[in-house]
């Protein structure tokens, strides 16, 4: 299949464009590098540098590759900053995923696969959380991509020939052999404890102790970054008929003195912690229930340990101490 993929110079984008090739797919990345990585693309994947904020590179893009499907990973996806500058996540994120979208009519592009978020259940009245469950958008971001999935929701019913996935998928972790995470600033947890690992950071903090949970601190669920590809390419099958949507999560989850302690495990290293005061807007417990893509695509996770995870990411960093330099 011919798979158009923005953002696949990025952490999550890059790896599924991964194993798009090795599923034997043709690829082509849509991406302006301003948040990925040039030397992150697969090879054998045709790179074009391009914004979906321009509609005429992506027609142009589109008109000569003629994809079947599209993975649309392209977004600005920082909660903190949502917060501080809305509009850049209510303008940029919807329009650019609009003018995307127009060209997905354009062409009468029949596949559709959504990079979504748990960011949709700020509150959610149940956990583990299942697709069923209330969306209350926890910030500009989440609601960003709540719209978008609006957008596709009316799509599929007014274009016979367009369908849907929508994958809200919680914290990605881990990495392949070859690609893995690397952000400038980087505020996701595994690899913050992994600089304290390489000497790169002083120590780790953690953001209160005193929450309703077993040891105090937050309850995150982790899911590998091959695992979540292998969900998007298990949807890219599974779409022909209507619209799906999946939350995607290990089931259980593992908190902040978890991953820490695991880190230390994995790596020999002792990575000094200190508490800080909460953060606002941190819920306690957010996992979740991955039933429904189970037992409607058959996916099964290969690395559903924090252990496993949690080596991945260590392995790629140590190979790329300074990420990918480019």
């Amino acid at each position: 299949m011919k798979v158009f993929v923005t953002g696949g110079a990025g952490y999550i984008g890059s790896v599924a464009v991964e194993q798009l090739i090795l599923a034997g797919h043709e690829v082509m990345v849509f991406d302006n590098l301003s948040l990925g990585h040039r030397a992150a693309v697969h090879p054998e994947a045709e790179l074009v540098v391009g914004d979906l904020a321009e509609v005429e590179s992506i027609r142009d893009a589109m008109g000569r590759f003629r994809p079947e499907a599209i993975m649309h990973f392209a977004a600005k996806s920082l909660v903190g900053e949502s917060m501080q500058d809305p509009f850049l996540y209510l303008g940029d994120n919807v329009s650019n995923a609009l003018n995307l979208l127009k060209c997905v009519v354009e062409f009468e592009v029949p596949r559709f696969i959504l990079s979504s978020t748990a960011n949709l259940f700020d509150d959610p009245e149940r956990v583990p959380i299942s697709e069923d469950e209330r969306i209350v958008p926890g910030s500009p971001y989440g609601e960003s991509k709540y719209i978008i999935e609006r957008y596709l929701h009316w799509m599929s019913r007014v274009y016979p020939f367009f369908n849907y996935a929508a994958l809200r998928y919680f914290n990605a972790a881990g990495a392949s052999e070859l690609r893995g995470e690397d952000h400038t600033p980087e505020l996701h947890l595994i690899p913050l404890v992994l600089q304290v690992a390489l000497g790169q950071r002083e120590k780790i903090y953690m953001f209160g102790d005193d929450y309703d949970t077993a040891d105090g601190t937050c309850i995150r669920d982790y899911i590998h970054v091959i695992d979540l590809a292998q969900a998007h390419i298990l949807a890219l099958g599974a779409i022909e008929n209507g619209d799906k949507v999946y939350n995607l999560g290990n089931g259980q989850g593992y908190s902040v003195k978890q991953v820490i302690e695991t880190a230390r495990e994995v790596t020999g290293h002792a990575i000094p912690a200190e508490v800080q005061p909460r953060r606002a807007g941190d819920p306690a417990t957010l996992i979740a229930a991955s039933g429904k893509i189970v037992s409607e695509l058959g996916w099964k996770p290969k690395y559903p340990d924090l252990k496993s995870i949690i080596a991945s990411a260590w392995a790629w960093h140590v190979a790329h101490p300074n990420g990918y330099q480019d």
